[in-house]
């Protein structure tokens, strides 16, 4: 697993970040787009008529690429906090989703996973990781490693034992899936212009000021000093740095739960702004999002970006259902040893791995996020 090429990551944004990118998700109705032009009458210039993506269109008589993908999908979406900046630190999965496609590719579901989750982490020859049972967000951190004291962490190879980890918890079977940083998702939004928000409540952030620079670090573990950025209730547009800043704040009622929420709402924010936009139809714009992306995004999959795309292109944004798992903390005595979900929680995974999904979020409608109030 390696970084993805220019073509890998221009593919990556026309077909819509199939994978939901945390954050960077929403295009899987981009792929819908994409499958339009690919059926198109042919021109009639010699030569095969050209996909955006640059690709040869395939011939009424040849199946495109990924019409053999019927489903269940299930794929794997991380954020990274990377924080380069400072002197051996280790990527750790700040959010982990999941999006599962049932057979037969007509409907989604995305849900989160606690990012201090315990779990068992399995042995990892790659990076001499012995495994365990700890927060999930550490089998990303050390899953990185490479042995030799000076080489650095390797995302892509943290991102593979954070898929065991995921899997084995799950049940489900992983079938590609993507890391993007948070520098990546500042530069995202704001080649997409900003996004649209429904600020469900009022978050005060850790992290930036009103102007957007970062909080001068302060006293005890984790504090900061200084004016703090302030997202009041209400539909908000919000430019790169606010709408992960919004994303990231778990310092709220509700906890990482809260958070989970707000990066799914993210989410679907994202999916109405490519849409509006037309994306996959501005060619110029793609290249422009791909350039935004550059070496922060990393994807991890055994088919081409292009054949997912296509075979969610089926897919709008209405057959998107947001679910938001219900966990609580988990310790001996006053420590604080990470979270765990509820007996709801768990059962919608087996209810998921079973196809009974549709039935059990109609019985507990709480676990899903309603859709942001109509303007």
């Amino acid at each position: 697993m390696a970084f993805g090429s220019d073509r890998q990551r221009l593919t990556l944004v026309l077909a819509g970040v199939v994978t939901v990118l945390l954050l960077a998700g929403g295009a899987l109705v981009v792929g819908r787009t994409l499958t339009a032009d690919r059926t198109a009458p042919a021109a009639t210039a010699p030569g095969p008529e050209m996909s955006p993506s640059g690709q040869p269109s395939p011939s009424p008589t040849t199946p495109p690429p990924g019409a053999d993908i019927t489903g269940p999908l299930n794929l794997l979406l991380v954020g990274v906090d990377t924080r380069v900046s400072v002197p051996g630190w280790e990527p750790h999965a700040d959010a982990v989703l999941v999006l599962h496609v049932p057979a037969g590719l007509s409907q989604a579901y995305l849900f989160s996973l606690p990012r201090d989750l315990v779990v068992d982490i399995p042995a990892f020859k790659p990076a001499d990781y012995p495994g365990g049972r700890t927060k999930l967000t550490n089998a990303m951190s050390y899953g990185s490693r490479v042995p030799g004291r000076s080489k650095k962490p390797d995302p892509a190879q943290g991102y593979d034992l954070l898929r065991r980890t995921v899997s084995d918890y799950t049940g489900l079977r992983i079938d590609a899936g993507a890391v993007l940083t948070f520098g990546g998702f500042d530069k995202l939004v704001d080649s997409l212009g900003g996004v649209d928000i429904h600020v469900d409540q009022r978050v005060v952030s850790r992290h930036r000021r009103p102007d957007g620079k970062h909080r001068e670090p302060g006293p005890g573990v984790g504090g900061y000093t200084g004016p703090q950025m302030v997202y009041e209730p209400g539909d908000r547009h919000l430019n790169g740095w606010q709408a992960l800043d919004y994303a990231r704040q778990r310092y709220l009622p509700g906890g990482d739960y809260t958070r989970q929420r707000h990066q799914q709402q993210l989410i679907r924010a994202l999916v109405g702004k490519i849409l509006d936009a037309d994306l996959a139809r501005q060619p110029e714009r793609v290249e422009e999002v791909a350039a935004a992306l550059g070496d922060m995004l990393v994807y991890v999959g055994g088919r081409r970006i292009v054949e997912f795309a296509y075979a969610l292109g089926g897919l709008s944004p209405d057959a998107l259902t947001l679910v938001v798992l219900p966990g609580g903390a988990v310790g001996q005595g006053n420590a604080y040893r990470g979270e765990e979900l509820t007996r709801v929680g768990r059962r919608f995974l087996t209810e998921l791995r079973a196809g009974r999904v549709d039935a059990y979020l109609a019985k507990h409608p709480d676990l899903t996020v309603p859709p942001a109030p109509a303007r």
